[in-house]
């Protein structure tokens, strides 16, 4: 079968056998251009402002494709919304697409419990209601928030002009979890990096890390999932921290917290 919206299933350590939704075929844009980005270093014209809008609706096609799945896969854990290409809530018609997942998802059976629905966000368009009337119906929200400072969150997502401080950006963090069902589930999601250019300051920084975790205080999210690069940055210059830096971050972060109720972990 021809796809065009749907990619994998494949086997996720975060989501266990994940269906990969992506509702910005054909586009590549993104309200930011991350330094330790997968995709390469973006052209100007794909880093775009969290008032741009993809207008690209729901055909049929994408319906056959999640029918197609559901069948071959009846042991789906995760529909996943995902930033395959870019941004995902730069599609206008988010609403729609959530609506027609929601509707396959209920009309079939499945081998355990229902796969849950499932959005990779990083969280600059949040601070728009009409966003995250649409977000919180997910059954789990994935939000970047790599940095608590501005100089760390310019340095190291190198946002489109227009996109919020990051102040704000944690303001609609916290904001959208007390909107949120107490059923459905918020994760921060951190990655931390290296530099080996003494010129660039990585967000592996005391300072960045202490304000996250007063952040993640504020945001009070259900889970905080620390990570670092997994494959060929953007830039040469940027690496992974390693396992022993994870599990320092981990202990800061769960000192400042001090909520046993969020779960951080790192992988």
């Amino acid at each position: 079968m021809r796809r065009e919206f749907t990619y994998g299933p494949f086997r996720s350590r975060r989501l266990g056998l994940s269906l990969g939704i992506n509702i910005l075929p054909q586009h590549i844009v993104c309200t930011y251009n991350c330094v330790y980005c997968e995709l390469g270093n973006k052209a100007k014209e794909s880093v775009v402002s969290p008032e741009y809008e993809v207008v690209l609706p729901v055909t049929p096609q994408f319906r056959k494709e999640l029918i197609s799945h559901s069948k071959s896969f009846p042991t789906l854990e995760s529909m996943s919304f995902s930033g395959y290409y870019g941004e995902p809530t730069l599609n206008k018609y988010l609403p729609q697409f959530f609506e027609v997942a929601y509707q396959v998802r209920e009309s079939k059976s499945w081998s355990t419990k229902k796969p849950l629905l499932t959005l990779f966000t990083n969280s600059s368009t949040l601070h728009k209601r009409k966003v995250r009337k649409t977000v919180k119906k997910f059954d789990l929200i994935l939000a970047k928030l790599d940095c608590a400072t501005e100089e760390d969150f310019r340095r190291t997502n190198q946002p489109h002009m227009q996109v919020p401080s990051i102040k704000e950006i944690i303001s609609s963090l916290a904001q959208l979890k007390t909107e949120m069902n107490h059923n459905n589930q918020l994760a921060i999601q951190c990655l931390i990096y290296q530099s080996n250019r003494k010129e660039f300051k990585s967000n592996n920084n005391q300072r960045n890390i202490e304000l996250l975790a007063e952040a993640i205080k504020t945001i009070n999210p259900d889970i905080v999932q620390l990570y670092s690069i997994a494959r060929i940055p953007a830039h040469y210059y940027v690496y992974a921290i390693d396992e022993k830096r994870k599990q320092e971050i981990v202990r800061i972060f769960k000192s400042i917290v001090d909520n046993e109720s969020v779960k951080i972990c790192y992988y």
